[in-house]
């Protein structure tokens, strides 16, 4: 088995939601994409993504914006406290910068 399944499988099991939505983030090599999800429902409440973004910003930069326009939806909609999946990514880089943006801006996790 890969190394990205495995670490994916270890994220999401060592994590159990206990009711809360999941901060999922997908990363491209242009672009990242973030969203709350309701597992019980199955449906994403909110999203967010750096696709309509300028193209002269750095990634990191591009993922903090993602992370704070994330946070100021789900904000708005009163959803505070949800879990981060990180999915098969290491928690640098774009990773981090998404989830210290969305801390800043409001969501506990």
């Amino acid at each position: 088995m890969s190394t990205a399944k495995s670490r994916k499988r270890k994220v999401r099991s060592a994590s159990s939601n206990n009711g809360r939505l999941r901060l999922s983030v997908y990363k491209s090599n242009t672009n990242i994409y973030a969203q709350i999800i309701d597992d019980v429902k199955g449906i994403t409440v909110l999203e967010s993504s750096s696709i309509k973004m300028e193209d002269g910003q750095k990634q990191t930069d591009r993922a903090a914006a993602v992370g704070k326009q994330l946070a100021e939806k789900a904000v708005a909609a009163s959803l505070k406290n949800v879990w981060f999946d990180r999915g098969k990514y290491k928690f640098t880089g774009r990773i981090k910068a998404l989830a210290d943006a969305a801390r800043a801006g409001g969501l506990e996790f």
